[in-house]
């Protein structure tokens, strides 16, 4: 099937401004793109860009004083299959994993895995190592966290959000993140699009989604606390140990986000490329 993805960022800038963009899609994604997601930002501005220590693709601008539009709108060809269910995965033990899953251990910024250890082994111990442990944990954050857009806070841990029971899509993927690594399960955060096709309406608003993938059996699998059922649709932007890495917008000064639109939709046309 083929998606209509894209955005619209409205933003008010008192000076000019600095600016990590990291909107494109994922380079495991690109080769279903029918024409480049190129960032347009309106009034122009020179773009560079740059790879990550993750692999993700990052944009700079130097935003101009006044109102700003960031924005794109890309046509990818998607599988229409939900994603990956493998029962069988095992847990692999630390000493024999690869060593680029070895960061994805380790305590992060928002995944405080150092913090949640003693919890993580009481709640999850006894569950079956590898995609049994991973889906309880999933299970758990599930019910355990009340979602609402009025509970976002940039600032909140995973221990916060066990604490505090609420949250938004990156608060259960960070949650669930930090149990893995508390229980020796690589797990990295994953940030992009999710529209909601396969769900009964009625939909809200369209956003960006976080998720996690874990790494058992040999391979990083798609984990979702938040809807906690596989998806049709998931278009990957960027990879990360936890949401500091991700961020879809880094802005070094102050500013005024004025608006915010993000679409993910099951379409037939075919993508008219943006100069």
């Amino acid at each position: 099937m083929k998606l209509r993805v894209g955005y619209e960022l409205r933003y008010a800038f008192p000076q000019p401004t600095p600016a990590i963009l990291m909107l494109n899609i994922h380079y495991t994604r690109v080769a279903g793109l029918e024409a480049p997601d190129h960032i347009v930002v309106s009034p122009a501005v020179p773009i560079s860009g740059y790879r990550d220590g993750f692999g993700n693709w990052c944009c700079r601008i130097v935003a101009p004083k006044g109102k700003v539009v960031i924005s794109t709108s890309a046509v990818i060809t998607d599988t229409g299959t939900p994603d990956a269910v493998v029962p069988d995965a095992a847990q692999i033990p630390v000493e024999d994993l690869p060593e680029e899953a070895l960061v994805f251990l380790l305590a992060s910024r928002f995944c405080d895995s150092d913090q949640l250890l003693d919890l993580a082994w009481k709640l999850f111990g006894h569950a079956k190592p590898g995609w049994g442990r991973v889906q309880a944990i999933c299970d758990f954050v599930h019910r355990h966290i009340e979602f609402g857009y009025a509970h976002a806070r940039v600032t909140r841990t995973a221990s916060e959000a066990y604490a505090e029971k609420r949250g938004v899509c990156r608060d259960y993927a960070h949650l669930a993140v930090a149990f893995c690594r508390a229980l020796n399960i690589p797990a990295r955060y994953c940030t992009g699009y999710l529209g909601d096709v396969g769900t009964p309406p009625p939909y809200p608003p369209g956003d960006f989604a976080a998720w996690f993938e874990a790494y058992i059996g040999g391979h990083w699998y798609t984990f979702d606390p938040r809807n906690n059922v596989p998806r049709i649709g998931r278009v990957l932007i960027a990879r990360g140990r936890d949401a500091a890495d991700v961020a879809m917008t880094t802005t070094f000064g102050p500013n005024e986000l004025e608006g915010f639109k993000v679409w993910t939709d099951e379409t037939t046309e075919t993508a008219v490329p943006v100069n």
